[in-house]
């Protein structure tokens, strides 16, 4: 898995293109066969709203001793949650660990795990963050800006951003916060009774509500969305694998 020639490797860098990249965020659900960058080559499957049938967990795990990351893709049936597909990349730790920049450590190998599935996804779940992001451009958002994809947030945490916990039943929700503008940038959301919420944000071309709706919808029975169990289960995997095999990252 190579690295992007023209991957930025300094903060300085990474900054200049969060910068460049938060524009280009749509916000608002959007139709699969809309012109997603005015190239004219949106695909034709799904609806305006929807989410589509094809929905991929990805997750990304690292081993920095031995300079490795494992990203997995999992393409799921958005109505039976079943494993449709699956694949994974393994390659050199692209970016240094810095807050707020994890996209460029993690994007290479999820991109290269995306580009080996057969079929595209309608949607992309991400572990993470999308709009809920200092510079609102965390991975979710910024995998969507570099794919057109579909893309939305589901992270373990709130970050730097306040909320309330939501009521006990299962689907409350309380809005994510930024405390500096009181702007709604995600929303906790209680996917199991009582057990604690999980943070949605939009990444690309989708709304909040939207966000929300298939995040429930996908995490029927545990508090993360099936996509995110799978995808981390898998990469763990792949890494562990890597290593045991001494196989060489390119």
């Amino acid at each position: 898995m190579p690295i992007p020639a023209d991957w930025p490797t300094t903060e300085a860098q990474a900054l200049a293109e969060q910068e460049r990249l938060r524009p280009l965020v749509q916000t608002h659900d959007t139709d699969d066969t809309d012109d997603l960058d005015g190239s004219g080559s949106g695909s034709a499957s799904g609806a305006g709203g929807g989410v589509g049938r094809l929905i991929a967990g990805v997750d990304v795990a690292y081993d920095d001793e031995h300079d490795l990351v494992a990203a997995a893709a999992v393409l799921l049936d958005h109505d039976t949650l079943t494993v449709v597909e699956q694949s994974t990349a393994v390659g050199r730790i692209p970016f240094p660990y810095t807050p707020g920049l994890l996209a460029f450590r993690e994007l290479p190998a999820v991109l290269d795990a995306l580009a080996a599935l057969t079929r595209t996804p309608d949607t992309v779940v991400c572990d993470g963050y999308g709009l809920a992001h200092p510079r609102r451009l965390g991975l979710a958002s910024h995998l969507g800006v570099l794919t057109g994809l579909r893309t939305l947030g589901v992270a373990k945490t709130p970050f730097t951003f306040h909320h309330h916990d939501p009521d006990t039943p299962r689907g409350s929700t309380t809005p994510l916060t930024d405390p500096a503008t009181g702007e709604e940038v995600g929303r906790a959301l209680r996917t199991r009774p009582g057990v604690k919420p999980v943070y949605v944000s939009v990444g690309h071309r989708i709304s909040l509500d939207t966000a929300v709706r298939t995040t429930l919808q996908l995490a029927p029975h545990y508090r993360l969305p099936e996509t995110t169990r799978r995808a981390d289960s898998l990469c763990r995997r792949a890494l562990a694998d890597a290593l045991h095999a001494g196989t060489p990252a390119n």
